[in-house]
């Protein structure tokens, strides 16, 4: 299933099975961010959730479905990326290098 703009935390979380602050956590952004509307609603927020919600609808086919591709992106290491997980190199603010990478498999290329 594909996430639809906007993308709300609630929504997101209740789609992925999980409480509004473990997606804050895995998406990166800070607990606190949660506790103000203004917050939680700007453009940093916005811009991490759709990164994150870009990359797991991309996955989602592979994976078998939306919380198992949630499952992927906090765990599976990826050698092209010294082992690190989707969810460590979203956090770190290269999502580009993610998708480009995703693109590379999906065209055939190897791991």
């Amino acid at each position: 299933m594909r996430f639809e703009p906007p993308l709300e935390l609630e929504a997101v979380s209740e789609r992925l099975g999980i409480s509004k602050r473990e997606l804050a956590e895995t998406a990166g952004i800070p607990a606190s961010t949660l506790h103000r509307k203004s917050r939680a609603q700007g453009p940093f927020v916005t811009a991490r959730i759709a990164e994150m919600a870009e990359i797991l609808h991309r996955i989602a086919g592979w994976a078998g479905g939306d919380r198992q591709a949630l499952a992927w992106y906090r765990a599976e290491p990826l050698p092209a990326f010294g082992g690190r997980t989707a969810e460590s190199i979203v956090k770190s603010g290269k999502a580009s290098a993610l998708r480009d990478y995703l693109d590379h498999i999906a065209l055939g290329g190897f791991a």
